[in-house]
């Protein structure tokens, strides 16, 4: 596998699109985008982000070396598809809208993702670490305690390859690894803003840093039975299995590259930096964007500059630490983001768009629970946790200002808060895209010879079967 052709496809993307966008009036680069853009898009224009997405469940399971070789081009030909047209018919609207998703959303999610991947990397557990039942549920339970506070995919990155070293030696992976999605990669991330980007986007619009907490007791029923089933899946497995016997001078447990701890530490305090102190905005090709985003952003980058500059290569090889999993997620989340924009607006235009019915609908907290839940598993959480806070705020304080509507919500409807944060973050799980650290776990598992499901697999094995059921009981005891 080629260096060249994984850093071909997003620069194919962009240069076409950027060809496109060229071939407009310039006037228009700077046309004044009309609210009602997702009151005018029919249905029928998500069409492109359901074919990335059968793309993505299909192409691996029925041409899984075309997909291997070509899964860029087909991100690229989804993300054109909703591109040109859009741009063709909306003109300079869709070309706002393009720019804000790529330079607001998208360029943010990668840098995030990548300082955290490349930090986390360079973080090596030497030593012989067994993965028997007790030592594997201890990991996940550490991993879940820690996500709230490093991130989801902070957690994620720094665990995964040690779980996975742990049970080299064991012949069922598959159901290690997707439990680790479930836990770490996303229930986990349940308690602070710094856990999941939603939970975040909520803190920028006026929820306390420590308000999450609420949904500590839901957080905690899941967690704990899924923890005691995974155990209980583990011990009937490992009964089956050899444990090898040590070897002779075998190497005890330390931790290799813990200056990246540090690292760690500064893209932590960036995210939160970003929250707390507000310098004020400045516009990119019309897209504004706040002055302490961009310097989180470029104290993210310098933290996985510091972390490659200082950190041995010997570190990331011995990690078996490749740029593959990070490459593939900007490749997909590249297509993803493109088609996700007609989604999004329809969301965002409310009873006024074509999903009106849905939306009309939700009223009761466990509505909002399992609709922002859903569309989660399958959109970018944190616009739909937006555009459902904002769904409840019209509906119970309409015409009163954000931050007061906020505090009104909190303290007079607070259930609702509580099944819209829950929604976003827990139902991540139930797919690969739910949650941007599924995708890299399941890519860095596969390169490490685990045999992962395929989208839909993994969907009617692992999430109906297990997280549905679970989602029921929050239901019942908390949001009925």
């Amino acid at each position: 596998m080629s260096q060249k052709r994984f850093s071909a496809s997003p620069v194919f993307i962009f240069c076409t699109v950027g060809a496109t966008l060229l071939t407009l009036p310039m006037p228009l680069w700077a046309s004044e985008v009309p609210h009602e853009l997702g009151t005018v898009l029919p249905l029928w224009s998500i069409i492109p982000f359901v074919g990335i997405l059968l793309s993505i469940a299909l192409f691996p399971l029925l041409a899984p070396h075309f997909w291997h070789n070509h899964f860029g081009k087909v991100s690229t030909f989804w993300g054109l598809v909703v591109a040109i047209p859009f741009l063709l018919v909306f003109r300079g609207a869709a070309l706002h809208e393009i720019l804000h998703i790529y330079i607001a959303d998208y360029i943010p999610f990668i840098i995030l993702l990548w300082s955290l991947y490349t930090v986390a990397g360079g973080i090596l557990l030497k030593g012989k670490l067994r993965g028997t039942p007790l030592v594997n549920t201890g990991m996940l339970a550490v991993g879940t305690a820690i996500a709230s506070w490093v991130g989801t995919t902070g957690a994620a990155m720094l665990l995964i390859r040690p779980f996975l070293r742990a049970n080299a030696y064991r012949k069922k992976k598959t159901y290690m690894v997707v439990f680790f999605i479930f836990l770490v990669c996303n229930i986990g991330g349940s308690l602070t803003p710094l856990g999941d980007p939603p939970l975040f986007l909520g803190f920028l619009h006026g929820v306390p840093f420590f308000w999450t907490f609420k949904i500590l007791p839901h957080m905690l029923l899941v967690a704990c039975l899924l923890l005691i089933l995974y155990f209980i899946l583990d011990y009937i497995n490992f009964k089956k299995e050899t444990l090898p016997e040590r070897e002779k001078g075998e190497e005890k447990l330390k931790i290799v590259g813990s200056l990246n701890f540090l690292f760690l530490a500064g893209v932590v305090a960036a995210v939160l930096f970003s929250g707390l102190v507000h310098i004020g905005h400045v516009k990119i090709l019309g897209v504004e964007r706040d002055i302490q985003s961009l310097i989180r952003d470029g104290v993210m980058v310098i933290m996985g500059l510091l972390s490659l500059k200082f950190t041995p290569w010997q570190i990331r090889e011995e990690n078996e630490f490749t740029w593959f999993p990070i490459q593939e997620v900007a490749i997909l989340f590249a297509g993803i983001f493109m088609t996700m924009i007609p989604a999004l607006a329809i969301l965002r235009a409310g009873e006024e768009g074509a999903a009106r019915v849905l939306i009309a609908s939700v009223r009761e907290p466990y509505h909002f629970f399992w609709i922002t839940g859903g569309l989660s598993s399958f959109l970018d959480n944190a616009p739909t946790y937006l555009t459902f806070l904002n769904t409840a705020l019209g509906r119970f304080f309409a015409g009163v200002p954000e931050k007061t509507a906020v505090a009104h919500l909190i303290s007079q409807k607070g259930i609702y808060l509580e099944a819209i944060s829950a929604g976003a973050v827990f139902m991540g799980a139930n797919t690969y895209i739910g949650n941007a650290p599924n995708f890299m776990v399941r890519s860095i598992a596969e390169e490490a010879g685990v045999e992962m499901p395929s989208f839909f697999g993994y969907i009617i094995k692992y999430s109906l079967v297990i997280l549905i059921p679970m989602f029921v009981i929050v239901t019942l005891i908390f949001f009925r």
